[in-house]
């Protein structure tokens, strides 16, 4: 199947392209080695419309489309990964979900100013003993008159620190997916801090915290939905989400292709460029393959989600192998750039260590290979 790419989404690629380039390809390593949050450039973003992406427009969104949002974000992560996933758990989950099961007057305090950028969105699901089963959570949130007072701990939660509304999942019954809820927390309620940032291994210019709910007092009016519904909405959002880091999975591994193909054709060994000895031209034509195979299952994910149909096996398939295809491309990016490649001078140390995360993020690979099993299983049991 070959996609033919719309003139405007091919615009769309071309000025996230050239923005991610000019910009934050300049401050990418600076901001790996500082920690330093990439504030300035996600307004940047915002103003250029990449933070609403999927949003309509009566909410100040772009509603460009899933394709167009993929290569849009795929050529953010080619530059600077950390601000990918601040740009992907954004639009994909936080707008998505608030666009699909926020009321009006939510959408006009909180998705309005999301999608020109001016909030950023975070989602805290995971805990410390609830990652891949999300019904273990024990952050609880009882009804008190018109408010919920919440107690628990969030863990691993992307821009924890720097979101203006987080969308926290809690349970309101005690047992069961349907005793889910989800709530839009902002900092400045009473009873909700952020814990310690974590040094991570990679990605390290977002942000991951802890957030910490103690006696938390939220309006009712907060309540995402309707009470119980917390459970659909998080599986709904991770759909969306894990579109997001297949084309952040894939914006990586192009960009250690490219960097390598680069370095094979300057680095000599035995008086020859090493591009020119067929055990490496093995290595990037493999490479090359791995990168376009992850390229197609990604815009089709997008492309099922854009047509409006059910894209959960799609949307699994991609990112469990882009991310993949991003592990074993950025090892063999260090590979081909020998003992350069091993130093941070060089960009695919980067490379490596931010494409680590992303067989991790939206649901670990082992939980994607469950629901495409899931998915597959179910589709041949309706085919007979």
């Amino acid at each position: 199947m070959v996609f033919e790419l719309t003139k405007e989404q091919l615009m769309i690629q071309k000025m996230a392209r050239e923005f991610a380039r000019k910009d934050l390809a300049l401050y990418a390593a600076d901001r790996d080695r500082t920690h330093e949050f990439p504030a300035e450039s996600l307004k940047k973003m915002g103003e250029l419309g990449f933070m609403g992406m999927l949003v309509p427009e009566k909410y100040d969104g772009g509603n460009f489309g899933a394709v167009a949002y993929s290569l849009a974000l795929t050529e953010i992560a080619y530059a600077c990964a950390s601000t990918s996933v601040v740009m992907s758990v954004h639009n994909s989950i936080c707008c998505g979900s608030m666009e699909k099961f926020g009321n009006e007057s939510q959408k006009e305090e909180f998705l309005k100013p999301m999608a020109s950028g001016k909030m950023i969105g975070a989602f805290a699901l995971t805990e410390p003993e609830a990652g891949s089963d999300p019904q273990a959570m024990t952050c609880k949130a009882i009804k008190d008159g018109d408010h919920y007072i919440i107690n628990g701990t969030k863990r691993f939660i992307s821009t924890g620190k720097n979101s203006g509304v987080v969308i926290l999942l809690a349970r309101t019954q005690e047992k069961g997916s349907k005793g889910i809820s989800a709530f839009l927390i902002t900092h400045d309620l009473p009873g909700f801090e952020v814990g310690r940032i974590e040094d991570k291994m990679g990605q390290c210019a977002s942000d991951t915290t802890d957030l910490l709910f103690n006696d938390c007092r939220v309006p009712a009016e907060r309540l995402l939905g309707r009470e119980g519904e917390g459970f659909a909405i998080a599986m709904s959002g991770l759909d969306d989400g894990r579109i997001g880091i297949a084309s952040m999975s894939l914006g990586i591994a192009m960009a250690a292709l490219d960097e390598s193909v680069k370095y094979s054709k300057q680095r000599k060994q035995f008086g020859r460029n090493i591009s020119e000895f067929q055990g490496m031209r093995w290595m990037i034509a493999d490479m090359a393959m791995e990168v376009e195979a992850a390229r197609l299952m990604t815009l089709n994910a997008a492309a099922v989600k854009e047509s409006g149909k059910k894209c959960t096996k799609e949307a699994s398939m991609a990112k469990c192998y882009a991310s993949e295809v991003a592990n074993r491309v950025t090892a063999q990016a260090v590979q081909i750039h020998g003992g350069y490649g091993y130093i941070k001078e060089y960009p695919v140390e980067r490379f490596y260590r931010d494409a680590r995360i992303t067989t991790i993020y939206e649901g670990t690979n082992q939980i994607q290979r469950v629901i495409i099993a899931n998915e597959v299983l179910k589709d041949k049991k309706k085919s007979r």
